[in-house]
């Protein structure tokens, strides 16, 4: 069995290509290839949900038309997600949120939220309404605030307009494929979420996430997508279409309160599909409580703990490694793996209650 590798990050620049990419792109650096082995064999960090069932780490768009609501909504996720406080009947991961408002004042912020939370504030919520492009130096100005606030969760970009860089091929795909491209290597770097809001365009199409201002490059590049729409403006219902490479397809029917200038779920038009329990997850999770949170020992000492005497330990520990999200996810268990002189070592941790937000 090859070994575990360690996942290292490549240096990138948000701006232009590269070190690593030219010597691909010059031929000077071969292809990096794994068997189906080896990939079994590696461990890669679990994407975390920001919104359970709805929003993981990564890159994704939010679009609407003008006056949708956007910002009141983008307002009410980061509150709750700063707090800890559940949306809806979705369970949130408790982080920091910067929100770049970058089409408002904080007059106007301060007005919004005043309106929608009373005066109830959130010490882990972060505004601001001034921020570089992409071009001049946004990648700086991103990577302080997430190296000082270490529990950071989301950044919301609002809008993309704003950050782009001006240029004569700004409509394009390929420009348009890069610029989310960019954000995304930062959000997966830092196990982050990037929300992006964008307007749609008017045209109507049968598939509303066609009607993503722009070419289809911005969709391409991103994790998923959020399309915010009404049949009329001055309605209080709305539509929320949901898509992404991490969570089912959804789509939420939602109602404005103007009094409380919050976003209210009514029902969702999309039933979660549920994968089924696994038998050997659900044995291992019996195995830690809250007295006793830890485990650690050999894949081999762990099988004799399952009474599985027929699984090979390598079996096991491929059976691990591809299961860390769900171990994270359904049952709160951290899984790591470290090679010692005795051989491959096993850790599983029970972490606190999620509700906690911690």
């Amino acid at each position: 069995m090859a070994g575990l590798k360690e996942n290292t990050a490549v240096p990138y620049s948000l701006v232009g290509v590269d070190e690593e990419q030219e010597k691909v792109q010059s031929g000077s650096e071969p292809l990096n290839v794994l068997s189906m082995v080896e990939l079994y064999d590696n461990v890669y960090p679990p994407k975390r949900a920001i919104v359970d069932n709805l929003l993981h780490n990564g890159t994704y768009l939010f679009a609407g038309a003008p006056k949708v609501g956007k910002s009141f909504f983008m307002a009410q996720l980061g509150y709750h997600i700063s707090e800890g406080i559940p949306l809806w009947n979705y369970p949130v991961n408790k982080g920091s949120v910067l929100y770049l408002a970058l089409e408002d004042d904080f007059g106007r912020l301060q007005k919004r939220l005043s309106r929608m939370f009373d005066m109830q504030t959130s010490k882990n919520f972060y505004l601001a309404i001034r921020a570089k492009t992409l071009k001049d130096g946004l990648e700086n100005q991103l990577t302080q605030f997430v190296e000082t606030h270490k529990d950071a969760r989301l950044i919301i970009i609002d809008t993309l307009q704003k950050i782009r860089e001006v240029g004569g091929e700004k409509f394009s795909y390929a420009s348009d494929y890069e610029i989310v491209s960019k954000l995304k290597q930062f959000s997966d770097k830092h196990g982050i979420c990037f929300l992006i809001v964008h307007h749609t365009r008017k045209m109507e199409s049968s598939d509303i996430f066609e009607m993503i201002s722009g070419t289809t490059g911005l969709l391409g590049a991103a994790d998923g997508a959020f399309i915010m729409q009404k049949e009329k403006r001055t309605d209080n219902r709305a539509e929320l279409g949901v898509v992404g490479r991490d969570q089912q397809d959804l789509k939420l029917i939602l109602n404005f309160n103007r009094e409380l200038c919050l976003w209210e779920l009514i029902r969702s038009e999309t039933e979660l599909w549920q994968e089924p329990a696994d038998p050997m997850l659900e044995t291992i999770a019996a195995l830690l409580s809250v007295e006793q949170p830890q485990w650690s020992g050999t894949a081999t000492e762990l099988l004799r703990e399952l009474n599985e005497p027929d699984l090979q330990p390598n079996v096991l520990t491929r059976k691990l490694n591809t299961s860390l999200d769900r171990l994270l996810s359904e049952y709160n268990i951290q899984y790591e793996t470290k090679r010692k002189h005795s051989g491959r070592m096993i850790k599983l941790t029970l972490l606190v209650d999620k509700g906690d937000g911690e």
